[in-house]
């Protein structure tokens, strides 16, 4: 399985860990990661390095990318049909890094998109018909893989 967690999710463990659903879906995150195979992969992608660039917290940013650079860096085949996708999504109301980060999971034909992002899960989960991966929460995904 091929799997895009988006920067929400790779930036949960990080969180603020008082909150009792913060905790679960850090605990779900580093369980996912932890059982990286081949059976279970991650899209390391520019988009996530770039979004993970503007990380205010420099511990937090440096952990991250180390993450993202310990693996083969996905690129996209054609950069135009990436950036037109992005802006259908935006023009679905995604904002930009969202957008980037669906188009690019598609781009690179992941078996799940994964998220914490209330929001964002939301909204793609309106526009169903209109995504070509399918969508899950971190905990939904934690469940898939330990069972």
């Amino acid at each position: 399985m091929l799997v895009y967690l988006d920067m929400c999710c790779l930036k949960r463990p990080f969180d603020d860990q008082s909150q009792p659903r913060i905790r679960l879906e850090a605990e779900a995150v580093l369980m996912v990661l932890a059982r990286e195979s081949a059976e279970l992969r991650f899209v390391r992608s520019t988009a996530l390095l770039l979004e993970n660039a503007f990380n205010p917290l420099p511990e937090r940013s440096a952990r991250v990318g180390h993450w993202l650079r310990s693996g083969t860096m996905w690129q996209p085949a054609d950069a135009a049909q990436l950036e037109a996708r992005v802006a259908e999504w935006i023009g679905l109301g995604l904002r930009n890094f969202d957008a980037l980060h669906i188009a690019t999971a598609e781009q690179a034909t992941a078996d799940r998109f994964v998220t914490v992002d209330d929001h964002l899960l939301a909204a793609l989960r309106r526009h169903g018909a209109h995504c070509r991966v399918p969508v899950r929460g971190v905990l939904e995904l934690a469940q898939e893989v330990s069972t």
